[in-house]
């Protein structure tokens, strides 16, 4: 498309210190977003495992952090549920 980064708004938003591992595993499932006939429907979660081994985050911690993805998640269908209007 002939983008670069500068042609992208940057838009800083704090994460606080204790949902900062949430928010990376979070952003590291960008593309694993499950579609259906209406658009995104959640993310795929058979992809969090990998996603977060690969970020170095052991298994037995993503029970502590599938709270946080969940609501990151809902969030983010919401928003683009907004965005499609």
């Amino acid at each position: 498309m002939g983008l670069t980064l500068d042609d992208i708004e940057v838009e800083e938003v704090e994460v606080w210190p204790d949902a900062w591992l949430s928010f990376c595993l979070f952003e590291a499932l960008g593309t694993q977003w499950r579609l259906g006939p209406g658009g995104p429907s959640g993310l795929d979660y058979t992809a969090i495992p990998a996603a977060a081994e690969m970020l170095g985050i052991k298994r037995r911690k993503l029970a502590d952090l599938f709270p946080d993805l969940r609501i990151m998640e809902h969030e983010a269908l919401a928003v683009m549920a907004e965005a499609a209007e």
